[in-house]
């Protein structure tokens, strides 16, 4: 695969970012694309390893050593053919996705990996380009209708292949476009959204039905989707977001990230919001929460011109090596430091919020925080303890909550009468994704809890598998690892 001694002559290289002045003026994506004979060197870095644990590091199973031994060949249709018989949407990962499989890669062992994820995203592009990504509706239909309740990458990606094998699928989202937190929770300067756009035209012409503004549980009972459709998936995510229970939560000026992040999103889009608007000009911010959204938080913020930015840990600070209790293949704990953190926000580990402090008129006014460390002992999970005296105060006008998610609403559940676990996820088996209700299935966040987009797409492709099973006592969908080859 690829150049037998690729990897001994070329260095891996990563698209370069432009300068940030430049780039927190606006809230474009700002990567500067690779020259063709580089992604070719970079494909070309895949080696002949014998087993590619690649492949056991992406959840949706992608031939990975396949499609980077066809860009270093220079066929690019071939790699697109390629990579999307097993992802459905190559263009949000490419972007999006922290790349499992570049941890699991065997060069990565003791060299920097191949770059995967940029190699992927590469690939998709080319094929927009060069207009090989077509409409593909299915040859016949059956008489089977299906309803996906939820736009996100998990519904979107159980609709098309249930859309591929001939039902008629309807997908209700509740806010007023499609993508699901692609869309409202993801910054442009991460994926602008007519990249969503132009893959909803695939999908709106292969003949998959859209209805925007329907709230499942709200505006129309659960139990009406089982009257009206032969079966329906739940792929509504794992929205209900995490609090801090400490003293001021509920101070003006203490706001969830995912409150925070979507309302932007709509300022950027032109889409009118509801409620006061949350603006970080002039003000001094701190983002509680090290993950993705924090990091996304992070960025928004100093695009809407923060005086200054500052982000809280829980976590001690890891180091940039793999640690030794996460030996390769497996994901390692790295210290991550992603574009935003670059541009312009201080990073402070092993740190808890105890308080917040506001005025006289409830407005935030700073927070109380203390040092914290992680005890652990033999047989017992670690334990969290503050050290004494490391009492501090900082002052700060805006306090952005990125703790992430405690799992799935119930209003859909409650109506259905479907079991759920003890974090509020709805109970599926990964078997075949069914609920304890016949004719209902769940899959991504909604089953497995807050989790990756790549996880999300994989479980919206297993779980069309065992709807189309259901409805039809047999199926030709795929699952993982089983590429299908559409036709572009």
């Amino acid at each position: 695969m690829g150049k037998i001694t690729g990897f001994m002559e070329f260095d891996r290289k990563d698209e370069a970012y432009a300068p940030v002045k430049k780039r927190i003026g606006n809230y474009k994506e700002f990567t500067i694309p690779l020259k063709e004979e580089e992604l070719k060197n970079q494909g070309a870095r895949c080696m002949d390893c014998g087993i590619p644990f690649c492949h056991s590091g992406c959840p949706l199973g992608n031939l990975i050593p396949d499609f980077n031994d066809a860009v270093y060949r220079g066929k690019w249709e071939k790699a697109a053919k390629i990579l999307h018989s097993t992802n459905n949407f190559p263009e949000f990962t490419g972007r999006l996705c922290p790349a499992p499989c570049e941890e699991a890669c065997v060069l990565g062992i003791n060299e920097d990996p191949v770059s995967i994820e940029n190699i992927e995203k590469n690939i998709v592009e080319t094929a927009f380009e060069k207009g090989w990504i077509q409409p593909e509706p299915p040859f016949k239909r059956t008489s089977k209708k299906v309803a996906v309740v939820g736009s996100g990458p998990a519904g979107l990606a159980a609709a098309q292949q249930l859309n591929r094998a001939g039902h008629t699928v309807t997908v209700f989202e509740r806010d007023e476009k499609i993508g699901g937190l692609l869309r409202y929770g993801i910054p442009d300067f991460k994926m602008e959204k007519h990249v969503i756009d132009r893959r909803l035209e695939v999908l709106e012409a292969e003949g998959i039905i859209f209805k925007t503004g329907v709230h499942i549980g709200k505006d129309v009972d659960a139990t009406d989707l089982q009257n009206q459709f032969d079966a329906v998936v739940l792929c509504g995510g794992a929205t209900v977001k995490r609090p801090l229970r400490i003293p001021g939560s509920d101070l003006k000026g203490v706001i969830q990230a995912m409150d925070f992040l979507p309302q932007n999103n709509r300022k950027v889009d032109g889409i009118p919001f509801e409620g006061e608007e949350i603006d970080a000009k002039g003000k001094n911010v701190i983002v509680i929460g090290g993950g993705d959204t924090g990091s996304d938080c992070i960025g928004t913020s100093i695009r809407q011109g923060a005086k200054s930015v500052t982000n809280f840990e829980i976590m001690p600070k890891a180091t940039p090596e793999r640690p030794e209790e996460q030996p390769w293949p497996f994901w390692p704990m790295r210290l991550r430091t992603s574009s935003s953190h670059k541009e312009g926000a201080d990073r402070v580990f092993s740190i808890s919020t105890k308080e917040f402090v506001g005025d006289k008129n409830g407005n935030l006014t700073g927070l109380i925080t203390a040092e914290v460390e992680w005890v652990k002992e033999p047989g017992k999970r670690p334990i969290l303890k503050e050290v004494e005296g490391t009492e501090k105060k900082w002052d700060c006008d805006l306090v952005l909550l990125a703790l992430g998610f405690t799992g799935s609403e119930t209003s859909i559940a409650a109506q259905l009468g479907l079991d759920m676990d003890s974090r509020t996820n709805i109970k599926a088996s990964a078997k075949d994704y069914a609920s304890n209700v016949p004719g209902v299935f769940v899959a991504g966040d909604q089953r497995r809890g807050q989790s990756l987009i790549v996880w999300a797409i994989s479980e919206g492709r297993q779980a069309a598998h065992h709807v189309d099973r259901y409805l039809m006592g047999e199926s030709n969908l795929p699952l993982k690892g089983e590429g299908d080859l559409p036709r572009i």
